[in-house]
């Protein structure tokens, strides 16, 4: 009679990299370390700027969309070049209660779907067309130029490596996307906790207008999630994506 695995060998054997999926976390590692590393540092910094902008946009795309979700109605979206946004729209309590942790939590989900996808070329290009639909959403209600720009110009770059060769850098662009929307939030919501610079900060609205836990309380609970959509999604990517979606299928060692 042949062995039979328990479930906890197949789930050891899903998890276990290929050959593709280990440069893939190679990426993602260096991606993450890279972006820690020139977030504050002086001038280098800088290279990180449009991301930054377009990560902002992401963000409050995410107040919008669980206005609109929520029967609320978006007013407008700006993206401030010091590095701020801004999202008003007009709803009732439920649609503030909702759309307010939205823009953290949103941008890290959106974050950890494009950290998903990035392990596999046809997927990447799927993620590719939801993230044009958020930056067109995020420039229909733009009332400023550089909200409106700022989401062009990366819906530009996106369309135009989907051509180049195969779409396989846009798997690697994606990917990097993923990584910067999800350590945005991890390290926004750090600095409020560790800095305490909640002042106007979203949980601090959240904090006043429904109690429960301070500013501080409402970031620790956002940054666990955060940190979750993070994981999960390099984990689920693991169990998914054996063959990378470009011809390469490796057995795991």
């Amino acid at each position: 009679m042949a062995p039979v695995q328990n479930g906890s060998g197949n789930s050891q054997n899903l998890l276990a990299p290929t050959k593709e999926q280990i440069t893939t976390l190679w990426f993602i590692g260096g991606y993450m370390v890279g972006i820690l590393l020139l977030w504050q540092m002086p001038y280098l910094k800088h290279l990180l700027y449009p991301f930054k902008l377009v990560t902002i946009g992401l963000h409050e795309f995410g107040h919008a969309c669980m206005a609109c979700i929520s029967g609320g109605k978006v007013k407008s979206i700006t993206v401030d070049p010091n590095l701020g946004g801004l999202t008003t729209y007009v709803g009732n309590r439920r649609t503030q209660c909702l759309a307010l942790p939205a823009g953290y939590l949103g941008s890290s989900l959106l974050g950890g779907i494009l950290v998903f996808c990035g392990f596999n070329v046809t997927a990447s290009k799927g993620a590719a067309i939801m993230l044009i639909v958020c930056l067109v959403l995020t420039m229909f209600w733009a009332r400023n130029l550089l909200a409106f720009g700022i989401c062009l110009f990366f819906a530009g770059i996106i369309g135009l490596l989907w051509w180049l060769d195969g779409g396989r850098y846009l798997k690697y662009f994606t990917l990097f996307l993923g990584v910067m929307s999800c350590i945005y939030s991890i390290l926004e919501i750090l600095d409020m906790l560790v800095l305490r610079k909640s002042n106007g900060s979203d949980a601090e609205q959240f904090a006043e207008k429904y109690g429960i836990f301070p500013a501080q309380g409402w970031g620790f609970i956002w940054l666990l999630v955060s940190l979750i959509f993070l994981v999960g999604s390099v984990l689920a990517g693991l169990a998914a994506f054996k063959d990378d979606g470009a011809g390469n299928s490796t057995k795991s060692p």
